[in-house]
């Protein structure tokens, strides 16, 4: 890469972002970022990461230009539209796209970035705040496979891993098809849970039980260790996941896939939301069940 092509742009240093823009920076780049947030870019800026005024200014003469952004609204808010970012790229520009949003916001953003000779490469990360610092995120990857090819290097920079997986929107589908297995594992999980204690079964008994059978995937073993402390603490939160499930059932109804797992979850998630639990870890699912069966907290 060139030295020019050391130049990138933050957009969005969120919970996210920041911790993806600091290893970009520690990588070897210059970052200029920019949020709405003046607390956000006050901790960026004591991290070392140059700030711009605006966020034209921040994308201006970069050969890259990083997003990570909450959800549609801002995804076409901060790129679409004649005062967008995508209006204010050059020709040639590579933009990587890492937020979770709907195939048809990311179709948009394409269609504008087309429009304007710009590299648009839907990259979704999976993985989560409390992860993302080490660098241990992975991402799928979809768009012209030679600006994924020429971006790898600043891919490493902040994932362990990327998947390529075609030239449209397969990313995006990836991601909510990963996301889809999750929040059905945590429903799962706690009626699992709900079951055994039920049945008489100690908390930490059924724990390992879990941890050692042929249900023990990575993301039940990642639930179990918090779980052994009753740990609800947001590393995804309800609200999250909600939002997710969202965006899942309008994808599966958008190309004719019934989704009646993810429709009932999404009604659980709703319930969690609405009783004031919306900020908790999506794994509230198994406080939720306990409630609903007359279960009150396990000995630990």
């Amino acid at each position: 890469m060139t030295d020019t092509s050391k130049n990138i742009a933050f957009i969005g240093i969120g919970k996210m972002g920041l911790p993806m823009s600091v290893l970009v920076a520690k990588a070897g780049y210059t970052v200029t970022a920019f949020d709405q947030s003046a607390a956000r870019i006050n901790e960026a800026r004591g991290q070392g990461i140059l700030i711009a005024a605006s966020p034209i200014e921040a994308v201006s003469g970069k050969a890259a230009v990083i997003t990570s952004l909450p959800d549609d609204l801002a995804l076409r808010g901060a790129l679409l539209g004649p005062t967008g970012l995508v209006a204010a790229m050059a020709a040639g520009t590579v933009l990587i796209e890492t937020s979770t949003v709907s195939v048809e916001a990311s179709t948009e953003v394409a269609a504008a970035a087309q429009a304007r000779g710009i590299a648009y490469l839907r990259s979704p990360v999976s993985g989560n705040a409390s992860i993302v610092h080490t660098g241990a995120l992975t991402c799928f990857v979809s768009g012209p496979k030679d600006a994924f090819e020429n971006a790898k290097p600043l891919f490493t920079a902040f994932t362990r891993a990327q998947t390529y997986l075609g030239p449209a929107e397969e990313a995006r589908y990836a991601k909510l098809s990963v996301n889809l297995m999750i929040a059905v594992s945590a429903a799962m999980m706690a009626e699992s849970l709900a079951l055994a204690r039920k049945g008489g079964i100690a908390w930490q008994d059924i724990l390992k039980v879990l941890d050692d059978s042929a249900v023990a995937s990575p993301m039940v073993k990642y639930k179990t260790a918090p779980l052994r402390n009753r740990d609800f603490e947001s590393t995804f939160s309800c609200k999250q996941m909600a939002k997710d499930l969202d965006l899942i059932l309008g994808a599966g109804h958008a190309v004719g896939v019934p989704l009646q797992l993810a429709a009932q979850v999404r009604e659980t998630y709703g319930s969690l939301v609405a009783q004031g639990d919306g900020d908790t870890d999506f794994i509230a699912t198994v406080k939720h069940l306990e409630h609903l069966s007359g279960l009150g907290e396990p000995k630990l």
